[in-house]
């Protein structure tokens, strides 16, 4: 029953967040939430120049007769639209301005960490039963590496899996982030979506990466590993893995339905010949299990002849089972730990891989985050100084595929890693290049 010029005034007071709150309560109130006159006046007070604003003061006719333009000109909520734009804009550059500064050693932006803080970025999943209704899983674990972060959800009160027909992955980051105080759950947020993954016939669809006495674990590309318990066949939690690269774009420029397109690679005019094929080339690879850390590796140097073309693939050769120099021993048992509020395991023979191949300029390549497994090979070791089982891991997806080697020592109950091998798709390195192979 109050009038609305004194809601209008009331509303005056409030600050960007508030009334964008306000505005949910019902239809009135959203009306007048978006008035022209009190966004304006927002927009005015905080996106103008600082050497500006000490002259309104000064200025305070020629200010009215602007915004009475600006009022009578524009529909009901220009100005808050201009504003909430103006704002995550300036964001967005500020976010973006902290991931310029690359770690020489992976090649990476060395300030991740710090960028995602000052977003107030998080990662929720939303799982869409097959009618339509929505559950979304908030309050992940986060596990960070060198080169990709490691995130974890688990609850008492996930839909069944049978009626599930889709997950999305999103970023989600404050619509008008604060510094000066943390981001409010119940505020208004900005969704930006990262991937959409399909659960209808999960278990028949996608990859089985292993089990222990309470759980298997499903591999879907990219990067999400979906565990179900095996007596319930009800999922009992989700772990996503992220790689750096392309990491905060992808939670932050992207929008609710569309996921953020990278710009193409500008090659160098002087460096597209496909007689010399590629060369050096350098590569970061960490194998880990969630909470712990088996292999990190930097190898430098790396090329391929245009013999090594063949099937649609250029190879890489990064370690070979003849060159023991190379030969590396993976730290503890291979395994991916998983948890839940009750459970905790560890599955065994299988784990993550983080690959990060920079080019001859030390731009990311083909980068990703995945969960691998192990199988044990049919053939034996045919070198002297390892005399053991042979286990192969390998990765496939549209940009390449990676195959891996172990070799299981029984004296000292560890694994070697005796030959690992890119192959990078020819179609991925003509459009990098801009040429044809």
């Amino acid at each position: 029953s109050m009038p609305s010029e004194m809601l209008l005034k009331i509303f005056s007071y409030l600050d960007a967040v508030s009334l964008l709150s306000v505005g949910c309560v019902n239809k009135r109130f959203y009306e007048l939430a978006n008035d022209n006159g009190i966004w304006l006046k927002l927009y005015s007070s905080s996106l103008q120049p600082k050497w500006t604003i000490w002259k309104m003061k000064s200025k305070q006719t020629e200010t009215v007769s602007l915004g009475c333009a600006a009022l009578h000109d524009k529909k009901p909520g220009y100005w808050k639209k201009e504003y909430i734009f103006k704002q995550t804009s300036a964001f967005k550059t500020r976010v973006m301005r902290l991931v310029k500064l690359l770690d020489p050693y992976t090649g990476l932006p060395c300030k991740n960490k710090e960028a995602m803080k000052v977003s107030g970025l998080s990662w929720i999943i939303v799982l869409k039963d097959k009618n339509g209704k929505e559950h979304v899983i908030e309050k992940p674990n986060l596990s960070f590496k060198d080169t990709s972060v490691t995130i974890l959800w688990y609850g008492t009160d996930w839909p069944c899996l049978d009626i599930l027909s889709t997950l999305k992955l999103f970023g989600v980051t404050p619509l008008l982030p604060d510094q000066s105080r943390p981001p409010n759950k119940n505020g208004p947020r900005r969704f930006s979506l990262i991937a959409e993954y399909h659960l209808a016939n999960l278990t028949e669809s996608s990859v089985a990466v292993g089990a222990d006495e309470l759980v298997q674990l499903f591999s879907l590309n990219p990067g999400l590993l979906v565990g179900i318990w095996k007596e319930k066949n009800e999922i009992a939690f989700v772990m996503a893995s992220l790689h750096y690269n392309q990491l905060l774009e992808r939670s932050i420029l992207g929008s609710a339905t569309v996921q953020y397109a990278p710009p193409p690679n500008k090659p160098l005019l002087d460096d597209i010949d496909p007689e010399y094929g590629l060369h050096d080339y350098s590569l970061h690879l960490d194998l880990h299990g969630r909470s712990c850390m088996y292999l990190c590796g930097s190898f430098k140097g790396l090329f391929c002849r245009k013999g090594d073309i063949e099937n649609g693939y250029l190879r890489l050769t990064v370690v070979s089972l003849k060159d023991n120099r190379k030969h590396l021993p993976i730290i503890g048992t291979l395994g991916i730990c998983w948890e839940t509020d009750v459970f905790k395991g560890n599955v065994k023979d299988c784990f993550v891989m983080d690959l990060t191949l920079l080019d001859e300029t030390g731009k990311p390549f083909w980068c990703f985050s995945a969960p691998v497994y192990m199988e044990l090979s049919s053939k034996a070791s045919g070198l002297y100084d390892y005399m053991g089982h042979i286990y192969t891991a390998d990765y496939v997806d549209s940009e390449g595929k990676v195959c891996v080697e172990f070799v299981w020592l029984e004296e000292t109950k560890e694994y070697i890693t005796v030959s690992l091998v890119l192959y990078v798709s020819t179609k991925k390195v003509n459009s990098w290049y801009g040429t044809n192979y």
